[in-house]
């Protein structure tokens, strides 16, 4: 039913969330050596805190649009950070901490704040801009200040996913030739592009062609085919 398909998103998203706070920040930065009986309660009592916090949430905002954008705002601060990680070594976990902390307060800000504190609401692109902007210089700052990664996780990184590119050249020196593959991440890179750009295209020929604009529609269609013969294409390299 649909209430048991609401309840089960719920409570995914609850235990998600809660695994990221115990595993990837309490147990791995604050106390590695935690029991599990601590974990556990770690884990219960954050579940809490964000039942609780999404609730408020839900009763502060006013319409579906508005969380699309409080969600689209939080992803535009994060996405550059979860892309140049595979590039540059230089990333560590704090970098993401602050990244999804500061673009989350940012998101926030524009979505509850700004307006309410009797400033000019701005248009969505330029508080996706200043978002993305915001984040970037918080996680780069951390990034330079706090202290890298040991070199043992590095070359064990390398070894295990294989990032490729000028950036983990230092590392990739420690690793044997032949346990290596050719890096691939590039053309990854591109066809998640290509498949972003084909599924919106898709959407939007739909659209078009419900409300009758038809060549719109055609138009949007033979992109979204271009993108997904030129995904083809590339996935032969993969």
């Amino acid at each position: 039913s649909l209430i048991s398909a609401f309840m089960s998103t719920v409570s995914t998203h609850l235990n998600w969330g809660s695994s990221y706070i115990v595993i990837d920040f309490y147990q791995r930065l604050l106390k590695p050596k935690a029991s599990q009986k601590e974990l556990v309660t770690v884990g219960r009592l954050s579940t809490l805190v964000l039942m609780v916090l999404s609730g408020l949430l839900a009763l502060v905002l006013e319409s579906a649009k508005q969380a699309f954008e409080l969600l689209l705002q939080i992803g535009a601060g994060t996405g550059l950070l979860f892309i140049l990680r595979w590039f540059w070594w230089r990333i560590n976990a704090w970098s993401e901490i602050t990244a999804m902390l500061i673009s989350f307060l940012v998101a926030v800000y524009f979505s509850l704040v700004h307006g309410a504190l009797g400033f000019e609401d701005w248009p969505s692109y330029e508080k996706l801009l200043m978002g993305v902007g915001i984040t970037t210089v918080a996680w780069v700052s951390v990034t330079l200040l706090s202290r890298p990664s040991s070199h043992e996780t590095l070359v064990n990184f390398v070894k295990l996913i294989n990032p490729g590119g000028p950036g983990w050249k230092p590392f990739a020196a420690d690793v044997p030739t032949e346990s290596r593959t050719a890096w691939k991440l590039p053309y990854q890179i591109l066809a998640m592009l290509l498949g972003s750009f084909m599924v919106y295209a898709l959407l939007f020929s739909t659209g078009n062609f419900l409300y009758g604009d038809s060549l719109t529609g055609i138009l949007l269609g033979l992109a979204a085919l271009l993108s997904g013969l030129a995904i083809s294409r590339i996935w032969k390299r993969l």
